[in-house]
């Protein structure tokens, strides 16, 4: 089994989305009298690779600590569209995408995570590009969201800030679309290449916060 780890590191320079606290970690320098050393941490919800609860765009919708384990643990799609992004910013993944997708490699299984591969996670150590000002990144089209409802997976994820294109980002087409549907959202992962198009596990390492609207995961994927 290789295990692939698909979350940027946490910290300091981890990219923001604008108008977020920023990371602090506050603590002693070195290790106490007593031998330990331990930090207090100060972040937001959503930052580097985080995931999002329906709570997040849905007034008493699930939170982060609602959704139950086996939700969190599935198998993998992955959808590599670096060929159709090649880079450019304002695209957007459609229904016709996906259903191409299935045509080569089968039907998306109810209760799947499918993984949207954009290739933009080159840029995550370069805030400017990867998050753009004003926002400009790619995403998932309302379509290709509301036919992955259609399809019963369990939630999506990308590797841009967001699973709304930045372009997109003040309508949320995606996120008004999946999140009421019950799906979850996985945003800011990285190494989506190494995944394979079918055949993974997908492990959603997040702690059960009470009443989060999203938080911080260290995402695994399985492969055979």
């Amino acid at each position: 089994m290789k295990v692939l780890d698909l979350s940027q590191p946490l910290g300091e320079r981890t990219v923001l989305w604008p108008g977020s606290t920023p990371f602090r970690a506050e603590g002693p320098p070195s290790h106490g009298d007593d031998g330990y050393w331990a930090r207090d941490l100060h972040l937001p919800e959503h930052i580097g690779t985080h995931l999002d609860a329906p709570v997040h765009c849905v007034p008493g919708g699930a939170a982060v600590a609602d959704i139950p384990a086996e939700r969190l643990v599935r198998p993998a799609v992955r959808i590599d569209a670096r060929a159709l992004c090649t880079g450019d910013p304002s695209w957007t993944l459609a229904a016709a995408d996906v259903t191409a997708w299935e045509a080569e490699h089968g039907a998306i299984p109810a209760g799947a995570a499918v993984l949207l591969c954009t290739g933009w996670d080159a840029h995550v150590g370069d805030a400017a590009r990867y998050r753009g000002d004003p926002l400009d990144y790619p995403g998932y089209g309302g379509d290709a969201a509301a036919l992955l409802v259609g399809r019963g997976v369990a939630g999506i994820g990308i590797d841009t800030l967001g699973v709304d294109s930045g372009r997109n980002a003040g309508a949320s087409p995606v996120h008004t679309t999946t999140l009421p549907a019950g799906l979850w959202h996985l945003e800011g992962l990285v190494g989506l290449a190494e995944v394979p198009a079918v055949g993974a596990t997908l492990v959603v390492g997040v702690p059960r916060l009470v009443g989060g609207s999203g938080m911080p995961a260290r995402v695994f994927a399985l492969v055979p």
